[in-house]
C-alpha cells in the first residue's frame, strides 16, 4: 500500500506538470483527490489495518495528499498568470484619483441649524408650528384684525373654507407660532421660530413666494428695549463673525409697540460709509419691537403684567450677506452649480 501511495502521487505530479488550462487542473483534482479517487479508496481501507500500520500508511497518505495538492495550487497559479491581461489591468498611479460624490445640507438648512445653535447657546429654546394656519393665529392675535389696513403688507394665499372652520391659509410669517407658544406656557422665556413662511407676491432678485424666516420673543416682567439690543448684537456677531453694532428706528408694526427697523453696521466697511450700504454705514435687516398687550392679552395673559420684544428676519437675507449672494432665487432653483459652493 505504500507504493502504491508513492506511484499515484508520482503519476498525479507528472500530469499536473502537463496542464494547460484552469480546467485541466480541476479534472486532475477531482481524478486524484475526489470522492471517488483511487487515492481515497486507499484511506478508506485504513480502517482495516492494525494501528502500526494506521500510523504509518495514513502519514506516508497525508504527506501525499499535501503534496498534490500545493502543484495543484502551484500550477493554476502558473496559468493565471500566463493569462492575464497587464496591459488592460495596469494602473497609472500618476493619473488624479476620482473624488467621490457626496451629499450635504442646503444651504439654508446650515445657516438655519448655525442660527439655532447660537440661540440654544444663549438660553433659547426652538418652537414649532404648523405651515398652515387659521386666520385667527396668523392676524387676528396679533393685533391684525379684518380690514385692518396692515393685513395689506401680507399678500396671502387662502385655502378654500370649509364649514364651521377658521379661514385656513398659508401662514405669511412664522409668528403664529409665538401665540401657539404662549397658549401653554408662562413667562419667563426666551423662544426663536425658525420656519418656512409664503407670500403671494412677484419673484425678483430680492423677494420670493416662499421663502424662511426666523423670529426671536422674549418674555418676562422686566424685558426691556435694552435687553433686546444687547442679544441683537450678541447674535449677529457671533453670526458674521465680526463686531457688530445694532441701531434701532422707529418704525410700525401691528403686533409691537414701541416697533422698529432694525440695521446692524455694514459688514463691508465696519460702519464707516461704502458703496454696499450706500455710505451710510448701516445695513436694514427687518422689523422689531416690544409686543403690545392685545397681543398678550390674545394668548390669556393678564393686560400690562409682562412685557417682551419680538423679531423677524429672513434666513436668505441672512446668508445672502453672509456669502455675498446676489439673487434669492438661486436658493429653490435646484441649480447644484449653485448648491455644491456650500
Amino acid at each position: 500500500m505504500q507504493s502504491k501511495i508513492i506511484e499515484i502521487k508520482n503519476k498525479a505530479i507528472e500530469e499536473i506538470s502537463e496542464v494547460k488550462t484552469k480546467e485541466e487542473i480541476f479534472d486532475l483534482e477531482k481524478k486524484y483527490l475526489g470522492r471517488n479517487s483511487e487515492f481515497n479508496q486507499i484511506l478508506k481501507n485504513l480502517k482495516n489495518l492494525s494501528e502500526e500500520e494506521k500510523k504509518e500508511i495514513g502519514k506516508s497518505a497525508n504527506l501525499a495528499k499535501k503534496e498534490i495538492e500545493d502543484n495543484l495550487k502551484k500550477y493554476e497559479r502558473i496559468i493565471s498568470e500566463s493569462n492575464f491581461d497587464f496591459q488592460s489591468e495596469k494602473i497609472d498611479i500618476t493619473i488624479p484619483g476620482k473624488r467621490k460624490k457626496r451629499g450635504h445640507l442646503n444651504i439654508l438648512s446650515q445657516v438655519r441649524n448655525e442660527i439655532e445653535d447660537i440661540f440654544t447657546g444663549m438660553g433659547f429654546e426652538v418652537a414649532d408650528g404648523p405651515e398652515v394656519e387659521t386666520e385667527h393665529y396668523n392676524f387676528d392675535a396679533l393685533n391684525i384684525p379684518k380690514d385692518h389696513p396692515a393685513r395689506d403688507e401680507w399678500d396671502t394665499f387662502w385655502i378654500k373654507p370649509e364649514e364651521k372652520l377658521d379661514h385656513m391659509l398659508l401662514r405669511t410669517h412664522t409668528s403664529p407660532v409665538q401665540i401657539r407658544y404662549m397658549e401653554k406656557n408662562e413667562p419667563p422665556f426666551r423662544i426663536i421660530s425658525p420656519g418656512k413662511c409664503f407670500r403671494r407676491e412677484a419673484t425678483d432678485s430680492t423677494h420670493e413666494h416662499t421663502f424662511y424666516q426666523f423670529e426671536a420673543l422674549v418674555v418676562g416682567e422686566d424685558v426691556s428695549v435694552a435687553n433686546f439690543k444687547y442679544i441683537g448684537e450678541q447674535f449677529f456677531s457671533k453670526f458674521f463673525n465680526k463686531d457688530i453694532k445694532v441701531r434701532l428706528r422707529p418704525s410700525f408694526f401691528p403686533f409691537v409697540e414701541p416697533g422698529f427697523e432694525f440695521d446692524i453696521s455694514c459688514l463691508m466697511c465696519s460702519g464707516k460709509g461704502c458703496r454696499a450700504c450706500k455710505n451710510n454705514g448701516w445695513l436694514e435687516l427687518g422689523g422689531a419691537g416690544m409686543v403690545n398687550q392685545n397681543v398678550f392679552v390674545a394668548s390669556g395673559y393678564p393686560r400690562n403684567k409682562y412685557q417682551g420684544f419680538a423679531w423677524g428676519f429672513g434666513l436668505e437675507r441672512l446668508a445672502m450677506m453672509k456669502y455675498k449672494i446676489s439673487d434669492i432665487r438661486l436658493f429653490h432653483s435646484g441649480d447644484l452649480r449653485f448648491i455644491k459652493q456650500f
